[in-house]
């Protein structure tokens, strides 16, 4: 397939692992995290990738799945996540994510309670309802008492509205302004800004580049782009249809986006539970579901430890 743009789209599950996710391109994650989300005096030097998957009571309806999981050299816990589009309990299922990292540091025999830093940071291509009128980028979280004093200081959340970042290539001034734009715009530029004089974009453009993708690499961010299209598409048709009939003003257009959000997040569920059960080959179950044939195979894919 020939793709139209010359970079990838960051916010496709293959876009993001493929910048974020591997050994070879961890300092991308770990000036991300340096200039978008830690404080300066808790900058990292280095990290190490885990396992991102962890069980609840029921192996399929409390699988959780993160984008990224990784611990800081001084054992900090990042759950870094590209959300792209909004669900949900969105909330709820932060914190719910946010609990492993923490019962993971329990040990065994004599403890004292002790914990690290837990982060978890949402990279958001859409804006909580009551942010809509707002036009903050950056929300961080803390666990705080009546008098707005921070109760408990080492589990943060940090969610960044992509919408509300509207700076352009002439207004970026920090690394983290930088940072931003090139999530933002980066599978619609044809070059590397002159802005980005920093090494660490350098080593970022290089990667992303699709011409330099493998055959496998290619077709696996091929199926990613169709699973992103899909879910845009399915989000937007809903929201025209709306508009045209006159009930997609203001707050409606946020709850005709949930309720059909919600549907697909039922429609994948419910996909995996028929893969699990292995009775069915992907074209049967993508006809018995009114899906596509790709739409079932990158689920698949995601399935896979």
């Amino acid at each position: 397939m020939a793709f139209a743009e010359k970079y990838i789209n960051p916010f496709t599950d293959f876009g993001f692992k493929k910048l974020f996710g591997s050994e070879p391109n961890k300092e991308l994650l770990i000036d991300f995290l340096n200039q978008v989300v830690l404080p300066e005096q808790h900058r990292i030097t280095e990290l190490s990738y885990t396992r991102n998957e962890h069980l609840g009571a029921k192996e399929l309806d409390r699988k959780a799945i993160f984008d990224l999981y990784c611990i800081g050299k001084n054992g900090e816990r990042f759950i870094v996540e590209m959300q792209k589009a909004k669900q949900n309990y969105f909330k709820d299922r932060s914190v719910f994510y946010a609990s492993f990292p923490i019962q993971e540091q329990a040990k065994r025999g004599e403890w004292d309670f002790q914990l690290t830093e837990i982060y978890t940071v949402g990279v958001l291509d859409f804006v909580f309802s009551e942010d809509a009128h707002e036009k903050e980028v950056r929300h961080e979280v803390k666990l705080k008492d009546q008098n707005g004093r921070v109760f408990y200081k080492k589990l943060t959340f940090v969610y960044l509205e992509m919408p509300h970042f509207t700076k352009t290539e002439e207004e970026l001034e920090t690394t983290y302004d930088k940072w931003l734009y090139v999530l933002k715009h980066l599978p619609y530029l044809d070059s590397k800004p002159k802005a980005l004089q920093e090494k660490v974009f350098d080593q970022l453009f290089a990667v992303a580049e699709i011409a330099k993708f493998t055959p496998d690499e290619m077709n696996a961010y091929e199926q990613s782009l169709k699973y992103y299209r899909d879910l845009k598409n399915v989000i937007d048709t809903a929201i025209m249809e709306g508009e045209t009939k006159g009930r997609m003003e203001g707050r409606l257009e946020g709850e005709m986006k949930g309720r059909i959000e919600g549907r697909l997040e039922a429609i994948t569920e419910s996909i995996i539970k028929a893969l699990s059960r292995g009775k069915l080959t992907v074209e049967e179950i993508a006809e018995d579901f009114g899906v596509s044939v790709d739409f079932v195979l990158q689920i698949k894919e995601e399935q896979r430890p």
